[in-house]
């Protein structure tokens, strides 16, 4: 292995924190999509999506393709098969193993980020529509 490289295993340790976190049951073998340690969450948190050359919409598409039909959660291995297809997407003009790797220094050693509560409540609503009926009192 190469000075700088990361292995398979740091990968896989990463994926295992983003399959058990906000999971009821968790195994840390697949990653479910219902839960806050989805594909998404995985891919902002460990800046896959730079918003450029691959988006949320990208790894929620590639992240569907890999899964097995109308199933909810992905294995390592799939998850895998997804990453070497985002790799060419997010660092083009590189080789396929140069990407693959830059790629898993993204990942490597990140962890789910801890929200204390949903994202559109962390902001205040401000009503401006206020409701049309009166209530009678």
């Amino acid at each position: 292995m190469a000075e700088g490289s990361v292995s398979v295993a740091e990968v896989e340790t990463c994926f295992q924190k983003f399959a058990v976190y906000g999971d009821t049951k968790p195994t840390g073998k697949e990653m479910n999509s219902k839960n806050r340690g989805d594909c998404g969450s995985l891919g902002r948190d460990c800046n896959i999506n730079d918003g450029k050359n691959v988006t949320t919409t990208d790894v929620d598409i590639v992240f569907s393709k890999v899964k097995t039909k109308s199933a909810r959660v992905i294995t390592f291995e799939q998850f895998s098969q997804a990453l070497t297809e985002l790799a060419s997407k997010r660092f083009k003009g590189k080789s396929k193993e140069e990407a693959l790797q830059q790629l898993y220094g993204l990942i490597a050693g990140k962890e789910p980020t801890n929200l204390s509560s949903p994202s559109h409540m962390q902001h205040p609503v401000t009503v401006l529509n206020p409701p049309l009926y009166v209530e009678n009192t």
